[in-house]
């Protein structure tokens, strides 16, 4: 029987959102707007993103919730590599060529699908390092 912890789980969702926040805020919040066509200086657009935010945040999290509970699983019942190695080979599986493909296939400039995919790959490894971490010493 796998047991995992509960907590553990949720701190990780918790902590996607603080990441998310930091992310897509203070550190690539600028280049982000930049590439889903909002200006830092058109306010009336970015007031109209905001409205409804609040059912999005409870929908990822709870998506979150669901994609760490997951994790877990998989952690736990592959014990031959560690937490980490666990979520680096889902990460790079199944995240990255995800990630790719809605990069590619749109019809900004390669300049903007790189920087859209660096920006989002970067998030998420960073997240799964992070939930592996979490999910490993967190007993």
């Amino acid at each position: 029987m796998i047991t995992l912890n509960y907590w553990a789980i949720i701190v990780s969702a918790i902590f996607s959102m603080v990441l998310g926040a930091l992310w897509y805020g203070p550190l690539f919040g600028r280049k982000w707007m930049e590439i889903v066509g909002v200006s830092p200086a058109d306010m009336e657009r970015r007031k109209e993103m905001q409205k409804g935010v609040g059912k999005l945040y409870l929908i990822q999290f709870l998506l979150t919730l669901f994609q760490v509970w997951v994790l877990a699983y998989y952690i736990a019942g592959w014990q031959e590599v560690s937490g980490v190695q666990n979520a680096l080979w889902i990460w790079a599986a199944f995240i990255i060529p995800t990630i790719a493909g809605t990069a590619m296939w749109n019809n900004d400039s390669a300049k903007i699908s790189w920087t859209r995919f660096l920006i989002q790959g970067g998030y998420q490894l960073i997240l799964f390092v992070v939930f592996g971490l979490i999910l490993t010493y967190w007993k």
